[in-house]
Formats: C-alpha cells, structure tokens, sequence
C-alpha cells in the first residue's frame, strides 16, 4: 500500500468520525430545542335567563395551556396542561352540577369520513354533536384522525347509597358554585394530523319550575 492510498484511507476515516459525530450533536440539539409553549386564554363569560325567569350566569377565568414535546417523541403524540376557574350563579335557588372539560379533536386525513358521522362536527356549537367518545382513561387520550373526543376535567369518587364507589365528573352547587383545575393533563395518542382543543363548562339548573342547561364555550387552541 503506498503512502497516498493510507493517506485517502485515513481521511476517510476522519470524515466517518466527524459525521457521525455531528448527526449525534444533531439529535441532542433537537431535543434541547423542545421546550414548553404557554398559552394564556381569554376569560369568559355568559347570562341566560330560563323560561321561569332563572338568571344563570357563568364565568370563566385564568384559562391557561402549556403544551410541551411529548415523551413519545412522534408527530402522532401530543401532551398539554391545563388550567382555569369558573364560577356559576344561579338566581331563584337553583341548584345542579358543574362539569368542566375539554374537545379535543384530531384533523381529518384522506379517505376518513367527515362530518359527524366521522366523529368530528364543523362547528363547535353542540357538544353533543361534535364529541363522539368519551375518554375513559383521564389524562390519556387515544384519538384518531377524524376524531373528537370530550375529556372530563373532573373525576371525583363517592360511595353509592350501598357503599359501592361511583365516579362523578361534575361538582354539585345550590345558588352559587365554583371550580378550579390546574396542571390536568391531556395526553393525546393516535393523532396523524393537525390537533385542536376547546373547553367548555356545562352548567345543570335545577329549579321549582324548571330544569336547564347552559354551556359556556373557551376559546379553540392548537396543540401541535
């Protein structure tokens, strides 16, 4: 072997070295890179009056999400935090149930079905319409493209009339009430494409004349 044979040979071992070393600087840049994005929310608010003449009115205050680089590490997963507060007050004694939450809906891919039908309304106006799962896992959410599911922010044990435990996603209140949530996790799986998320407080009125239900709606933000 002569001396430029050695020469090109080393050289290239050189360059195998120094590349492999930049392609792993790379990769640690990247995750370095990742950091958390907070998104503060505008506060809310809505007033219906009832058939009977019931005031409700609902608020909504310090709604924040931190969506931070999740340890799946893959465009299908994504992680947030969230947090807010709401109050409810209800004239003529009314009492019920506050239940806090969260649609969160995945973008629709080619060949999914659309509408509701696919799982995913156009419009946020009726939860019913645009939530066709319910998160069993809370905290973990296995969604799909084309999907929305509704995540309950709440999950509070209490025993049945025969000592048995029951989960109840909703906190009772007479005339006024309030909850709070803070760092609840939505872990989201599954999801191919874009991926949305939008709170909402559904309110239950309870009254001598009447039964009711008014929801107030957050505003829509990306998680990833």
């Amino acid at each position: 072997m002569n001396a430029s044979t050695t020469g090109l040979r080393r050289g290239l071992q050189t360059a195998a070295v120094g590349s492999a070393a930049a392609i792993a600087l790379g990769f640690f840049s990247a995750g370095a890179a990742n950091a958390d994005t907070l998104v503060p929310l505008p506060d809310g608010s809505i007033t219906e009056t009832l058939v009977d003449g019931t005031v409700v009115t609902i608020t909504r205050t310090g709604e924040t999400a931190n969506i931070s680089p999740s340890m799946g590490s893959t465009p299908l997963h994504r992680n947030v935090w969230v947090s807010g507060s709401t109050k409810v007050e209800v004239s003529n004694g009314g009492s019920g149930t506050i239940q806090p939450g969260y649609i969160v809906a995945c973008q629709l891919t080619l060949g999914g079905k659309s509408g509701t039908d696919g799982g995913m309304s156009t419009t946020w106006a009726d939860p019913d319409g645009a939530a066709k799962q319910t998160a069993k896992t809370a905290g973990n959410l296995s969604i799909g493209p084309g999907q929305a599911v509704d995540y309950k922010i709440l999950d509070l044990e209490l025993a049945d009339p025969f000592g048995a435990e029951q989960h109840r996603a909703a906190n009772p209140y007479k005339g006024k009430g309030s909850v709070t949530w803070a760092d609840s996790t939505l872990g989201v799986s599954g999801c191919a494409g874009y991926a949305q998320a939008r709170s909402y407080v559904k309110v239950t009125v309870n009254t001598a004349n009447v039964t009711g239900n008014v929801t107030l709606w957050g505003q829509p933000f990306s998680i990833g």
